[in-house]
């Protein structure tokens, strides 16, 4: 059995959404000479991280009311690296997805370690083509699943339809093909995301 961590590390002066420097988190690390205890300032969208429904209505439910069953199991990584803009209907329709699927898109995004103002996003018609498919939850290895799209589309169609978003995945050194999953977010209480420690198993039925 191989594992793969897809997470993002955490610290100051890391890739962070569009460069602002607001979301940069801030570690405050002080000791007396024996003791060493360090302060984590961080936004909830720091990194790898998952998203809830209020991140994008207000009426929204919040981080606690996504169930851990949804970020445990089977997962697929789809090779997607081709696609230059956003990731399409048409670009997903070969993948034979299934309802219940929970899948992780791999693209252009991985190998790069700044910030992109262009980079791979799920475009709205692929997002409502997951949808109608019923899949469970969807990944993308950039800080954000969508890209400048008024009204950000792509979040609301996946949100409400109950599917899942994660966020800042690495999958560079991940080849295309099925594997178990373990999401682990903070057990944070009333917001609409948290960072998250993701595995990949590779040969783990």
């Amino acid at each position: 059995m191989k594992m793969y961590d897809v997470t993002g590390a955490i610290y100051e002066g890391m890739t962070v959404y569009k460069d602002k420097p607001e979301k940069q988190p801030k570690i405050n690390q002080q000791t007396n000479g024996y003791v060493t205890e360090t302060r984590l300032d961080l936004d909830v969208h720091t990194g790898t991280h998952i998203d809830a429904p209020l991140h994008m209505n207000v009426d929204g439910e919040t981080f606690e009311s996504l169930s851990l069953d949804s970020l445990v199991g089977p997962c697929q990584v789809l090779d997607l690296t081709a696609v230059k803009n956003g990731i399409s209907k048409t670009d997903l329709e070969g993948f034979k997805l299934q309802k219940g699927d929970f899948i992780l898109l791999k693209t252009k995004n991985s190998f790069e370690e700044k910030f992109n103002f262009d980079f791979v996003y799920l475009a709205k018609d692929g997002a409502s083509y997951l949808a109608e498919l019923g899949i469970r939850g969807v990944g993308i290895d950039a800080l954000g699943i969508e890209r400048s799209q008024e009204g950000h589309p792509t979040h609301k169609t996946l949100f409400a339809n109950d599917i899942i978003i994660i966020e800042g995945l690495r999958l560079k050194e991940v080849e295309q093909g099925q594997y178990f999953m373990v999401a682990a977010p903070l057990k944070l209480v009333g917001t609409e995301a948290s960072p998250a420690r993701v595995l990949l198993f590779e040969g783990l039925s």
